[in-house]
């Protein structure tokens, strides 16, 4: 699954360090999370999306793999 947190981080012209304050989290653990190394709980998740001002659904991606 893929996300789009820092994509929306940066258009909300937030810093790792900001979006992590407002969260409650290190900035390491947004770090992690924008690199696909961290899953958030679905509490983080709500979180990190209600600052960014979008649904938890909008912050990820489940990509497919195509059939040939």
């Amino acid at each position: 699954m893929k996300n789009h947190i820092r994509e929306l981080r940066k258009s909300a012209k937030l810093s790792q360090d900001e979006l992590a304050k407002r969260c409650h989290v290190s900035r390491q653990t947004i770090n992690a999370i924008e690199n696909d190394k961290y899953d958030p709980t679905l509490q983080l998740a709500f979180n990190i999306a209600m600052v960014l001002g979008t649904t938890v659904d909008q912050l990820f991606i489940h990509e497919f793999a195509s059939e040939t």
